[in-house]
């Protein structure tokens, strides 16, 4: 299998990467980020605490996905990491709807390639793969007898500071709100779900290094992309991570860094082997010791568990995202990767299965996904249930 383009390599520093960007779209032209150009119709209107993120583990209405189409990206592997999303997509819609994304070309191989599973493919113009950074984060309504129960926050994707072109994927969040018929919220900030975790009570975490960024937010300050981050998911306060940026295409979102199985509870990511020195090591170890020094929202410090890597993953490839952190809470499971290295595979559904019980832990193969520097979480997005 050759290996795809992945999302860690700078397509941007190709020679129609740099073509691309300088064009400012793969096709059509103009600022990715200008919101006339990615709203239809949607409303848009600003949040002033009306609504807010749920965490993960609440009840879902469903899951939505993107369905990959780019064969510049992923190559000749495209039609493995097809399958893969397939796979996921299945897997999930035994316990909860499925909605997929798909270019108008691709509806029907994405049909044929589910099977007799009922999965919702829905027309758009998606590029990847990756739902949780180009599809919006939704929200639920703080009063249960509001006219519009759910909305959609928007944050402008820019190929993670305009390290890819994503023209089409730019798009996608407000497509969902208009496929919902539900208010468009817009912040102004640019920056992806990915980067953003919660855990349902008002607390946001964050890493810098892919918000407090030149090529996200520039000239903004770190307080007031986190005030504005906090306005637009409806939470009381951020925590921030210094994060990594730099050394992967996301700029170290901290869905692969940290985790919230409770309010009171964080998963830590931790390399396989200690190697002070090793920028992924000691980017671990900081992190916990920066939440160790916050206090969690009910008071006291936070509790900790840890997800340690796979010592010998079955993928290979030095972009081979390996993070058991990157999981999806689906209704009643916990859906997480399988990495081949049964010793690690068992120990991470063993803490997962603690950390959440009375769901069902289902581990997966994602190893082409895996090869392009993401995870289960990366392509997946939520869509809570307004009624718990």
């Amino acid at each position: 299998m050759d290996l795809p383009i992945t999302r860690r390599q700078l397509i941007a520093g190709s020679a129609l990467g740099m073509a691309l960007l300088a064009g400012g779209c793969a096709s059509g032209g103009g600022d990715p980020t200008d919101v006339k150009a990615q709203d239809p119709t949607t409303a848009r209107v600003t949040n002033a605490g009306r609504w807010r993120m749920p965490a993960e583990e609440g009840r879902h209405e469903a899951t939505w996905m993107s369905w990959p189409s780019r064969k510049d990206v992923w190559g000749t592997a495209l039609p493995e990491v097809q399958n893969a999303i397939a796979d996921l997509a299945v897997t999930i819609a035994a316990f909860e709807p499925v909605r997929m994304l798909a270019r108008r070309a691709e509806i029907e191989r994405a049909r044929r390639i589910v099977g007799d599973v009922d999965i919702e493919v829905i027309e758009g113009p998606v590029d990847d793969l990756w739902a949780r950074d180009s599809l919006p984060c939704l929200l639920v309504a703080t009063d249960p007898n509001d006219e519009a129960p759910l909305a959609a926050a928007r944050l402008r994707f820019n190929g993670w500071g305009g390290k890819q072109v994503h023209d089409g994927d730019t798009r996608l969040a407000a497509l969902v709100a208009e496929h919902l018929s539900i208010p468009l919220i817009d912040s102004g900030l640019t920056g992806e779900g990915g980067g953003l975790e919660v855990d349902g009570e008002g607390t946001v975490l964050a890493a810098r290094s892919s918000w407090v960024n030149k090529n996200r937010n520039a000239g903004l300050s770190e307080d007031k992309i986190g005030r504005r981050i906090i306005e637009l998911l409806g939470a009381k306060r951020i925590v921030w991570v210094d994060g990594l940026a730099g050394e992967d295409i996301t700029d170290g979102h901290i869905d692969t860094l940290a985790r919230f199985a409770n309010p009171g509870l964080i998963v830590l990511d931790r390399p396989a082997f200690e190697d002070p020195g090793e920028v992924w090591f000691d980017t671990s170890v900081e992190t916990k010791v920066a939440l160790a020094a916050v206090d969690a929202r009910g008071g006291g410090p936070f509790e900790f568990a840890e997800l340690v890597q796979p010592s010998s993953p079955r993928g290979q490839g030095k972009d081979f995202l390996s993070s058991y952190v990157n999981y999806y809470v689906c209704n009643n499971a916990v859906i997480a990767p399988s990495f081949g290295d049964r010793e690690a595979d068992r120990a991470a559904a063993g803490t997962l299965r603690t950390l959440y019980p009375g769901r069902e832990v289902v581990q997966i193969d994602i190893d082409p996904i895996a090869s392009g520097g993401g995870g289960i979480h990366c392509a997946t997005q939520q869509q809570p249930a307004t009624i718990p």
